[in-house]
């Protein structure tokens, strides 16, 4: 399954031309594929409390503007996407060879704003984004200001 979801999302995203609906298609395909990353996040130290789900709604409605309502079915889907994915290689690199420096460095703010969620952060959450930032070939420098950021909205 979740190779047909990368491939949907390759397609999507590769679509640079500009006619409406191929636009349309890949930022479906990008809020998906940053929604299955933080899902992953979220997960990562093996508990998905209530107040990392509602931060996860937040994040996706303000970020993609999208209502309540529909964050939720992303994050829902995102998540049923994301059972028994053991990697995130694929997604990632393709997120790399297709998204610039800074939509890039904008998924990785929203995976530190995930992994301090729940006031708190983890040291496999801590792990994966760093994983991740490495594999979306983000600068360590850019990742920990974002880290920064993130740690510094979570306390107040």
């Amino acid at each position: 399954m979740i190779k047909r979801i990368v491939e949907t999302v390759v397609t999507a995203i590769k679509a640079t031309s500009s006619p409406e609906s191929e636009t349309s298609d890949r930022e479906s395909a990008l809020r998906l594929a940053t929604a299955i990353l933080m899902v992953e996040v979220a997960r990562a130290d093996h508990v998905f409390e209530q107040s990392e789900f509602e931060r996860l709604i937040a994040l996706i409605t303000s970020h993609f503007e999208l209502s309540p309502e529909d964050a939720a079915d992303l994050v829902d889907y995102a998540s049923e996407t994301t059972e028994g994915v053991v990697h995130l290689y694929d997604f990632t690199q393709l997120l790399h060879k297709h998204l610039t420096k800074t939509e890039k460095a904008r998924i990785v703010g929203l995976l530190w704003q995930v992994a301090y969620a729940d006031g708190r952060l983890d040291k496999y959450e801590d792990s994966l984004v760093l994983k991740i930032s490495d594999l979306l070939y983000v600068g360590r420098g850019r990742v920990m200001r974002l880290k920064h950021d993130a740690e510094m909205a979570a306390n107040g």
